[in-house]
Protein backbone atom coordinates (compact mmCIF):
# COMPACT_ATOMS: atom_id res chain seq x y z
CA UNK A 1 0.00 0.00 0.00
CA UNK A 2 1.43 3.49 -1.32
CA UNK A 3 2.64 5.48 1.97
CA UNK A 4 1.73 3.10 4.81
CA UNK A 5 3.72 1.90 7.37
CA UNK A 6 4.64 -2.00 8.36
CA UNK A 7 5.07 -3.50 11.28
CA UNK A 8 7.93 -6.28 11.78
CA UNK A 9 5.76 -9.40 11.76
CA UNK A 10 5.00 -10.19 7.94
CA UNK A 11 2.87 -13.11 8.90
CA UNK A 12 0.18 -11.41 10.38
CA UNK A 13 -3.08 -9.64 8.54
CA UNK A 14 -5.35 -7.04 8.39
CA UNK A 15 -5.65 -3.40 9.60
CA UNK A 16 -4.31 -1.46 12.70
CA UNK A 17 -6.54 2.09 12.87
CA UNK A 18 -5.48 4.20 15.60
CA UNK A 19 -8.00 5.52 17.76
CA UNK A 20 -6.88 8.93 17.02
CA UNK A 21 -7.29 8.29 13.40
CA UNK A 22 -11.54 8.05 13.49
CA UNK A 23 -13.40 11.25 12.32
CA UNK A 24 -15.61 13.69 14.68
CA UNK A 25 -18.65 12.46 15.67
CA UNK A 26 -18.18 8.40 15.55
CA UNK A 27 -19.36 6.96 18.36
CA UNK A 28 -16.36 6.84 21.50
CA UNK A 29 -16.94 3.08 22.22
CA UNK A 30 -17.27 2.22 18.51
CA UNK A 31 -14.39 3.80 17.75
CA UNK A 32 -12.13 1.98 21.19
CA UNK A 33 -13.70 -1.29 19.69
CA UNK A 34 -12.67 -1.27 16.73
CA UNK A 35 -9.05 -0.19 17.58
CA UNK A 36 -8.99 -3.08 20.35
CA UNK A 37 -9.68 -5.08 17.49
CA UNK A 38 -6.94 -4.24 15.07
CA UNK A 39 -4.22 -4.73 18.20
CA UNK A 40 -5.42 -7.91 18.57
CA UNK A 41 -4.69 -8.61 14.49
CA UNK A 42 -1.07 -7.33 15.42
CA UNK A 43 -1.51 -6.39 11.70
CA UNK A 44 0.98 -5.32 9.37
CA UNK A 45 -0.27 -2.14 7.69
CA UNK A 46 -1.55 0.71 9.65
CA UNK A 47 -4.35 2.83 7.88
CA UNK A 48 -3.67 6.48 7.36
CA UNK A 49 -6.39 8.78 8.61
CA UNK A 50 -8.19 9.23 5.48
CA UNK A 51 -11.81 8.62 4.69
CA UNK A 52 -14.11 8.66 2.43
CA UNK A 53 -16.15 11.72 2.07
CA UNK A 54 -19.69 10.05 0.68
CA UNK A 55 -22.07 7.85 2.86
CA UNK A 56 -21.93 4.27 2.32
CA UNK A 57 -23.13 2.34 5.20
CA UNK A 58 -26.06 4.71 6.33
CA UNK A 59 -29.13 5.90 5.02
CA UNK A 60 -28.87 8.61 2.37
CA UNK A 61 -29.83 11.23 4.83
CA UNK A 62 -27.55 9.84 7.81
CA UNK A 63 -23.69 11.02 8.04
CA UNK A 64 -21.50 8.18 8.45
CA UNK A 65 -17.97 7.86 7.08
CA UNK A 66 -15.74 4.83 5.51
CA UNK A 67 -11.95 4.44 6.74
CA UNK A 68 -9.95 4.04 3.28
CA UNK A 69 -5.83 3.72 3.21
CA UNK A 70 -4.78 6.86 1.20
CA UNK A 71 -6.03 5.95 -2.46
CA UNK A 72 -8.38 8.17 -4.23
CA UNK A 73 -9.04 5.51 -6.75
CA UNK A 74 -10.95 3.73 -4.12
CA UNK A 75 -12.15 6.67 -2.29
CA UNK A 76 -14.00 8.57 -5.12
CA UNK A 77 -14.47 5.57 -7.82
CA UNK A 78 -18.63 5.11 -8.32
CA UNK A 79 -19.08 1.23 -8.44
CA UNK A 80 -21.13 -0.06 -11.28
CA UNK A 81 -24.69 0.26 -11.61
CA UNK A 82 -24.25 2.54 -7.65
CA UNK A 83 -26.71 5.08 -7.51
CA UNK A 84 -24.85 8.72 -7.02
CA UNK A 85 -26.60 11.60 -5.26
CA UNK A 86 -24.29 14.43 -5.67
CA UNK A 87 -26.36 16.36 -3.07
CA UNK A 88 -24.88 14.22 -0.69
CA UNK A 89 -21.21 14.86 -1.73
CA UNK A 90 -19.43 17.23 -0.20
CA UNK A 91 -17.33 19.34 -3.48
CA UNK A 92 -15.03 20.93 -0.51
CA UNK A 93 -13.56 17.85 0.62
CA UNK A 94 -10.25 17.87 1.44
CA UNK A 95 -9.75 14.56 3.70
CA UNK A 96 -7.05 15.63 6.64
CA UNK A 97 -5.20 17.84 4.21
CA UNK A 98 -6.40 21.24 5.72
CA UNK A 99 -4.35 23.40 2.45
CA UNK A 100 -2.96 23.83 -0.46
CA UNK A 101 0.59 23.63 1.31
CA UNK A 102 -0.02 20.58 2.90
CA UNK A 103 -0.61 18.94 -0.43
CA UNK A 104 2.19 20.30 -1.88
CA UNK A 105 4.66 17.59 -1.50
CA UNK A 106 1.96 14.77 -2.96
CA UNK A 107 1.31 17.09 -5.36
CA UNK A 108 4.84 17.88 -6.49
CA UNK A 109 5.36 13.39 -6.36
CA UNK A 110 2.39 12.43 -8.35
CA UNK A 111 3.33 15.04 -11.25
CA UNK A 112 6.48 13.75 -11.09
CA UNK A 113 5.37 10.33 -11.19
CA UNK A 114 2.45 11.29 -14.21
CA UNK A 115 5.21 12.52 -15.97
CA UNK A 116 7.73 9.20 -15.91
CA UNK A 117 4.70 7.17 -16.92
CA UNK A 118 3.89 8.82 -19.64
CA UNK A 119 7.11 9.00 -21.18
CA UNK A 120 6.94 4.78 -20.70
CA UNK A 121 3.88 4.95 -22.53
CA UNK A 122 4.82 6.77 -25.55
CA UNK A 123 8.01 4.81 -25.65
CA UNK A 124 7.00 1.25 -25.02
CA UNK A 125 3.72 2.18 -27.41
CA UNK A 126 1.38 -0.64 -26.54
CA UNK A 127 -1.41 1.20 -24.06
CA UNK A 128 -3.06 4.08 -24.68
CA UNK A 129 -4.91 6.31 -22.07
CA UNK A 130 -8.03 8.11 -22.25
CA UNK A 131 -8.61 10.76 -19.69
CA UNK A 132 -12.55 11.86 -19.73
CA UNK A 133 -13.32 15.26 -17.78
CA UNK A 134 -16.71 16.17 -17.34
CA UNK A 135 -18.48 18.92 -15.15
CA UNK A 136 -20.69 21.86 -14.49
CA UNK A 137 -19.32 25.23 -16.24
CA UNK A 138 -16.56 26.84 -14.39
CA UNK A 139 -16.04 23.11 -12.54
CA UNK A 140 -12.29 23.59 -13.52
CA UNK A 141 -11.88 21.37 -16.92
CA UNK A 142 -9.06 23.53 -18.33
CA UNK A 143 -7.65 24.53 -14.51
CA UNK A 144 -7.01 20.37 -14.38
CA UNK A 145 -5.72 19.91 -17.40
CA UNK A 146 -2.92 22.76 -17.71
CA UNK A 147 -2.30 21.83 -13.54
CA UNK A 148 -2.30 18.13 -14.00
CA UNK A 149 -0.48 17.70 -17.29
CA UNK A 150 2.25 20.43 -17.10
CA UNK A 151 4.94 18.10 -16.66
CA UNK A 152 4.88 15.55 -19.68
CA UNK A 153 5.67 15.63 -23.17
CA UNK A 154 3.40 17.36 -25.25
CA UNK A 155 4.25 14.84 -27.90
CA UNK A 156 2.69 12.49 -26.34
CA UNK A 157 -0.54 14.23 -25.32
CA UNK A 158 -3.28 15.70 -27.00
CA UNK A 159 -7.07 17.51 -26.04
CA UNK A 160 -10.30 17.26 -27.69
CA UNK A 161 -13.14 19.10 -27.41
CA UNK A 162 -16.66 17.93 -28.59
CA UNK A 163 -19.32 20.81 -28.21
CA UNK A 164 -22.11 21.48 -30.07
CA UNK A 165 -22.12 19.37 -33.36
CA UNK A 166 -21.70 20.80 -37.21
CA UNK A 167 -23.62 19.48 -39.33
CA UNK A 168 -21.83 16.99 -40.64
CA UNK A 169 -21.73 15.38 -37.23
CA UNK A 170 -25.11 15.45 -36.87
CA UNK A 171 -25.46 13.72 -40.22
CA UNK A 172 -23.56 10.71 -38.31
CA UNK A 173 -24.24 8.57 -34.95
CA UNK A 174 -23.43 10.42 -31.67
CA UNK A 175 -19.89 8.52 -31.25
CA UNK A 176 -18.87 8.81 -35.13
CA UNK A 177 -17.35 12.48 -33.76
CA UNK A 178 -15.75 10.49 -30.81
CA UNK A 179 -13.92 7.58 -32.29
CA UNK A 180 -11.82 9.23 -34.71
CA UNK A 181 -10.17 11.13 -31.27
CA UNK A 182 -9.32 8.14 -29.31
CA UNK A 183 -5.79 7.58 -28.10
CA UNK A 184 -3.44 5.62 -30.68
CA UNK A 185 -0.87 3.55 -29.07
CA UNK A 186 0.95 5.49 -26.77
CA UNK A 187 -0.43 8.42 -25.95
CA UNK A 188 -2.99 10.23 -23.65
CA UNK A 189 -6.11 12.14 -24.97
CA UNK A 190 -8.10 14.07 -22.51
CA UNK A 191 -11.68 14.70 -23.72
CA UNK A 192 -12.20 18.63 -22.71
CA UNK A 193 -16.26 17.29 -22.36
CA UNK A 194 -16.71 14.39 -24.43
CA UNK A 195 -19.19 12.05 -25.89
CA UNK A 196 -21.41 12.24 -22.60
CA UNK A 197 -22.46 15.62 -24.35
CA UNK A 198 -25.32 13.47 -25.84
CA UNK A 199 -26.73 12.25 -23.18
CA UNK A 200 -26.20 15.39 -20.91
CA UNK A 201 -27.23 18.74 -22.85
CA UNK A 202 -29.46 16.92 -25.28
CA UNK A 203 -31.27 15.41 -22.31
CA UNK A 204 -31.41 18.62 -20.31
CA UNK A 205 -32.50 20.83 -23.50
CA UNK A 206 -35.14 17.87 -24.09
CA UNK A 207 -33.84 17.52 -27.42
CA UNK A 208 -33.58 13.59 -26.74
CA UNK A 209 -35.99 11.82 -23.97
CA UNK A 210 -34.46 9.29 -21.47
CA UNK A 211 -35.49 6.01 -23.69
CA UNK A 212 -33.05 7.65 -25.77
CA UNK A 213 -30.50 8.35 -23.59
CA UNK A 214 -30.85 4.74 -21.95
CA UNK A 215 -30.25 3.29 -25.17
CA UNK A 216 -27.13 5.47 -26.06
CA UNK A 217 -25.87 4.51 -22.25
CA UNK A 218 -25.49 0.88 -24.02
CA UNK A 219 -23.29 2.60 -27.23
CA UNK A 220 -21.24 4.11 -24.67
CA UNK A 221 -20.54 1.28 -22.38
CA UNK A 222 -20.09 -0.90 -25.47
CA UNK A 223 -17.75 1.66 -27.37
CA UNK A 224 -15.85 2.10 -24.04
CA UNK A 225 -15.45 -1.79 -23.70
CA UNK A 226 -14.09 -1.89 -27.42
CA UNK A 227 -11.49 1.04 -26.61
CA UNK A 228 -10.25 -0.96 -23.55
CA UNK A 229 -9.75 -4.16 -25.56
CA UNK A 230 -7.92 -2.62 -27.99
CA UNK A 231 -5.54 -1.38 -24.55
CA UNK A 232 -6.82 1.70 -23.65
CA UNK A 233 -7.02 2.88 -20.01
CA UNK A 234 -10.08 5.17 -19.38
CA UNK A 235 -10.42 7.18 -16.76
CA UNK A 236 -13.99 9.34 -16.25
CA UNK A 237 -13.70 12.53 -13.76
CA UNK A 238 -16.94 14.42 -12.69
CA UNK A 239 -15.77 17.60 -11.54
CA UNK A 240 -17.66 17.75 -8.38
CA UNK A 241 -18.41 22.10 -7.04
CA UNK A 242 -21.36 23.89 -5.51
CA UNK A 243 -23.34 26.19 -7.45
CA UNK A 244 -21.90 28.61 -4.74
CA UNK A 245 -18.39 28.32 -6.10
CA UNK A 246 -19.26 28.66 -9.53
CA UNK A 247 -20.82 31.43 -8.73
CA UNK A 248 -17.32 32.76 -7.45
CA UNK A 249 -15.82 31.77 -9.90
CA UNK A 250 -18.28 33.28 -12.43
CA UNK A 251 -17.33 36.65 -10.35
CA UNK A 252 -13.82 35.75 -11.17
CA UNK A 253 -14.10 36.17 -14.65
CA UNK A 254 -15.60 39.88 -14.68
CA UNK A 255 -13.12 40.78 -12.10
CA UNK A 256 -10.38 39.66 -14.55
CA UNK A 257 -9.57 40.80 -17.58
CA UNK A 258 -7.89 37.83 -18.14
CA UNK A 259 -10.54 35.78 -17.76
CA UNK A 260 -13.27 37.65 -19.20
CA UNK A 261 -12.69 35.78 -22.66
CA UNK A 262 -14.55 32.97 -20.88
CA UNK A 263 -17.64 34.46 -20.22
CA UNK A 264 -20.61 33.32 -22.07
CA UNK A 265 -24.11 34.06 -22.93
CA UNK A 266 -25.10 30.69 -21.92
CA UNK A 267 -23.64 31.03 -18.18
CA UNK A 268 -26.62 32.11 -16.50
CA UNK A 269 -28.86 30.28 -18.56
CA UNK A 270 -27.64 26.83 -18.12
CA UNK A 271 -27.01 27.84 -14.45
CA UNK A 272 -30.98 27.90 -14.11
CA UNK A 273 -30.83 24.61 -15.27
CA UNK A 274 -28.93 22.95 -12.06
CA UNK A 275 -31.15 20.59 -10.92
CA UNK A 276 -31.73 19.22 -14.58
CA UNK A 277 -28.18 18.68 -14.53
CA UNK A 278 -27.60 16.78 -11.45
CA UNK A 279 -30.52 14.45 -12.51
CA UNK A 280 -28.42 13.97 -15.71
CA UNK A 281 -25.58 13.44 -14.44
CA UNK A 282 -26.25 10.89 -11.92
CA UNK A 283 -27.84 8.85 -14.68
CA UNK A 284 -25.37 9.09 -16.67
CA UNK A 285 -22.61 7.96 -13.79
CA UNK A 286 -24.79 5.14 -12.92
CA UNK A 287 -25.48 3.94 -16.07
CA UNK A 288 -21.94 3.89 -17.59
CA UNK A 289 -19.47 3.39 -14.43
CA UNK A 290 -17.88 -0.15 -14.98
CA UNK A 291 -15.05 -1.79 -13.70
CA UNK A 292 -13.15 -0.93 -16.67
CA UNK A 293 -14.09 2.70 -17.72
CA UNK A 294 -14.91 3.68 -13.89
CA UNK A 295 -16.26 7.29 -12.72
CA UNK A 296 -14.56 9.29 -10.46
CA UNK A 297 -16.92 12.16 -8.14
CA UNK A 298 -13.84 14.41 -7.58
CA UNK A 299 -14.11 17.58 -4.90
CA UNK A 300 -13.64 20.28 -6.93
CA UNK A 301 -14.44 23.24 -4.79
CA UNK A 302 -10.93 23.75 -3.65
CA UNK A 303 -8.54 23.83 -6.77
CA UNK A 304 -4.91 21.93 -4.99
CA UNK A 305 -6.94 19.27 -4.10
CA UNK A 306 -8.76 18.49 -7.31
CA UNK A 307 -5.66 18.68 -9.17
CA UNK A 308 -3.98 16.51 -6.38
CA UNK A 309 -6.78 13.85 -6.24
CA UNK A 310 -6.75 13.75 -10.43
CA UNK A 311 -2.73 13.39 -10.85
CA UNK A 312 -3.09 10.47 -8.08
CA UNK A 313 -5.71 8.23 -9.52
CA UNK A 314 -3.91 9.17 -13.22
CA UNK A 315 -0.07 8.08 -11.89
CA UNK A 316 -1.45 5.30 -10.28
CA UNK A 317 -3.27 4.04 -12.69
CA UNK A 318 -0.77 3.61 -15.25
CA UNK A 319 1.39 2.50 -12.73
CA UNK A 320 -0.59 -0.61 -12.77
CA UNK A 321 -0.06 -1.43 -16.44
CA UNK A 322 3.52 -1.84 -16.13
CA UNK A 323 4.79 0.19 -18.61
CA UNK A 324 8.49 -0.21 -19.22
CA UNK A 325 11.09 1.06 -21.98
CA UNK A 326 10.76 -1.12 -24.70
CA UNK A 327 14.56 -2.59 -25.91
CA UNK A 328 17.15 -0.90 -28.27
CA UNK A 329 16.69 -1.89 -31.86
CA UNK A 330 20.13 -1.08 -32.79
CA UNK A 331 23.16 -3.74 -31.31
CA UNK A 332 24.71 -1.67 -29.20
CA UNK A 333 28.11 -2.42 -28.99
CA UNK A 334 28.36 -2.16 -32.75
CA UNK A 335 27.24 2.14 -31.80
CA UNK A 336 29.15 2.19 -29.26
CA UNK A 337 32.39 1.20 -31.02
CA UNK A 338 31.11 4.06 -34.06
CA UNK A 339 30.76 6.75 -31.90
CA UNK A 340 34.48 6.13 -30.14
CA UNK A 341 35.31 6.09 -33.43
CA UNK A 342 33.78 9.35 -34.07
CA UNK A 343 35.44 10.66 -31.36
CA UNK A 344 38.84 9.94 -31.94
CA UNK A 345 38.33 11.01 -35.72
CA UNK A 346 37.60 14.71 -34.07
CA UNK A 347 40.36 14.44 -31.90
CA UNK A 348 43.14 13.66 -34.65
CA UNK A 349 41.20 16.59 -36.83
CA UNK A 350 39.84 14.43 -39.36
CA UNK A 351 36.69 14.37 -41.63
CA UNK A 352 34.00 11.86 -41.22
CA UNK A 353 35.11 9.39 -43.78
CA UNK A 354 39.20 9.89 -42.65
CA UNK A 355 39.90 12.35 -44.77
CA UNK A 356 42.46 15.11 -43.07
CA UNK A 357 40.48 18.93 -42.17
CA UNK A 358 41.83 21.43 -44.25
Amino acid sequence: MRGAQRRSDPGNVGPYVPLDCFPPGLDPGVAMTIEAQSHLLQAPTLISCAFSYHNEFAGEDSPSWRLEALDYRKQFSVKSAEKVRLDKLDPSYTGKLTSEDAAKDDGKRYLKELAHQQALLYAEHKHSVLVVLQGMDAGGKDGTIRHVFSGVNPQGVDVASFKQPTPLELAHDFLWRVHAQAPRAGQIVIFNRSHYEDVLVTRVHKLVDKKTCGRRYEHIRDFEALLVESGTTILKFFLHISREEQLARFAQRLDDPGRNWKISESDYSERELWDDYVDAYEDAIRATSTANAPWYVIPANHKWFRNLAVSHIIADSMADLDLAFPAPSVNLADIKRKYHAAVEEGKDGRKPGGRKKG
